[in-house]
């Protein structure tokens, strides 16, 4: 331990409670070391008592404290001799598979494909950014695929690499180290700049990682919640550019009607813009989700969504994979209303086009479950068709997603109150203010009506 920067300069303070927009509450133990601020979270309050009583202890015994981690010098005896990032990263990705979604999956190997190229020890024979990138996020962070061994030579003669010249997870308590990694979050794969919200997701993904490597004894606590290093604020908000109106939505679903392979899809495209379905959700939409009486309103029952990630990433190789509803429990159900222009179209669409033998609405050209380019290419001549060429060159509506935005700031403009359209929408009340707060229309005057009558009319 000679190595190593220790200190006696050592404050410890009380516990915090720490609530989550997820509703998950977690209990913060902060101390500081030699003017560094270190801090570890617990899920209950008796397990951060006992730490910070652990730490409080062994300060007033005299134990010596690393700078570097934060942690005193006893604790850092027992952290398991550390593998290298690499295998580290595959075992997380192994631990995480069987209970992501196929997105998350996907998302996991980007973010560790972002990386791992920031935390190499060498770059003599270094393969070039291109394969590294194919062995990486292609095969190593894939655990299907990587069970089934690498394609080609190429590929594994670069995996081979990458598996020799990454550093020792433990290497990460040092912000020399760490820093870099956090930094290539910032940068796409042409060196701009990301997106804020694909910062902030990849670092949460690290971060978790980190976690695991904490779990496993690799380090004594994540030195990614110490580091002074701050992701670039998120933009969640909804553009208000991107909303159309009952009317256009009409001449949307209209244009629609008229193309091509279109009227089969025209219910498609009404549930997302009458009931806020997200496109997964809709293409997993089945005969038995629906109470539709012979007019009027009606109600969706949703308990299941097919989002697409590519059959890569998905358990069965199918490009889709039924699942919960996002952020649901297997069994929960979010009921949604139907209003009478939908019941309509629904019926309309049950009569003429009928569903799949297993149940659903939707289908592809030979029945499988609709694809993205299928309904994609159909929504974008449908807004060549229906709006005018100022509005197709603009955001108006520019994803079939963006029917979804439509929904939800429709019922908020209509007044309905935000619980209610966060039961409907599938979102929590905290997430829909904040990401469709720009979109709820005439609160601005009514604000400064209010303003005026208390200020008064000015007159002395």
């Amino acid at each position: 331990m000679s190595d190593r920067e220790i200190s006696y300069d050592v404050r410890v303070w009380g516990v915090s409670k720490r609530p989550w927009a997820s509703g998950a509450i977690t209990y913060r133990v902060r101390w500081v070391v030699a003017g560094q601020t270190w801090h570890d979270s617990f899920r209950t309050r008796a397990l951060a008592d006992s730490f910070r009583s652990e730490l409080l202890s062994l300060s007033r015994q005299g134990e010596p404290f690393d700078v570097a981690t934060g942690q005193p010098v006893s604790r850092l005896r027992v952290v398991t001799p550390s593998q290298s990032w690499y295998d580290h990263a595959c075992a997380y990705v192994d631990m995480k598979w069987p209970h992501a979604a196929g997105k998350s999956r996907q998302g996991i190997a980007d973010s560790l494909a972002t990386i791992t190229p920031a935390l190499l020890t060498s770059t003599k024979s270094r393969p070039s950014a291109t394969s590294l990138r194919a062995a990486l996020y292609g095969w190593s962070f894939n655990a299907r695929r990587r069970a089934a061994g690498p394609p080609d030579e190429h590929l594994r003669r670069a995996e081979r690499w990458v598996a020799a010249n990454t550093r020792p997870v433990s290497d990460l308590a040092d912000p020399a180290v760490l820093r870099p990694a956090l930094d290539a979050l910032a940068l796409r794969m042409d060196g701009k700049p990301a997106s804020a919200s694909t910062v902030s997701r990849k670092r949460a993904i690290f971060y978790n990682c980190v976690e695991y490597a904490v779990e496993l004894g690799h380090l004594t606590g994540n030195p990614i919640a110490s580091i002074k290093w701050r992701a670039p604020k998120i933009t969640e908000a909804v553009n208000p550019r991107v909303v159309i109106n009952h009317g256009q939505a009409q001449a949307l679903l209209a244009a629609v009607r008229q193309l091509h392979s279109g009227p089969p899809l025209v219910a498609f495209f009404a549930v997302m813009y009458y009931a806020a379905l997200r496109p997964g959700e809709a293409v997993d939409l089945r005969k038995d989700a629906l109470s539709l009486p012979k007019s009027g309103w009606g109600e969706l029952y949703l308990s299941t969504s097919a989002p697409s990630a590519g059959r890569s990433w998905s358990e069965t190789g199918t490009r889709r994979e039924p699942r919960q509803l996002k952020h649901r429990g297997a069994e929960e159900v979010r009921i949604v209303p139907c209003p009478p222009a939908l019941t309509t179209i629904l019926r309309e669409h049950l009569d003429e086009h009928g569903t799949t033998p297993d149940g659903r609405l939707f289908r592809g050209v030979r029945g499988g479950p609709l694809s993205e380019s299928l309904y994609g290419r159909l929504w974008a001549k449908a807004r060549v068709e229906a709006l005018t060429d100022e509005e197709t060159a603009s955001p108006l509506a520019r994803r079939p997603y963006d029917l979804r935005h439509a929904a939800v700031s429709t019922w908020l403009n209509g007044g309905v109150p935000a619980p209610q359209v966060a039961a409907w929408a599938g979102h929590s009340v905290d997430v829909l203010l904040r990401v469709y707060a720009k979109c709820i229309a005439g609160q601005d005057d009514v604000a400064r009506r209010r303003i005026e009558e208390a200020l008064g009319d000015g007159r002395s």
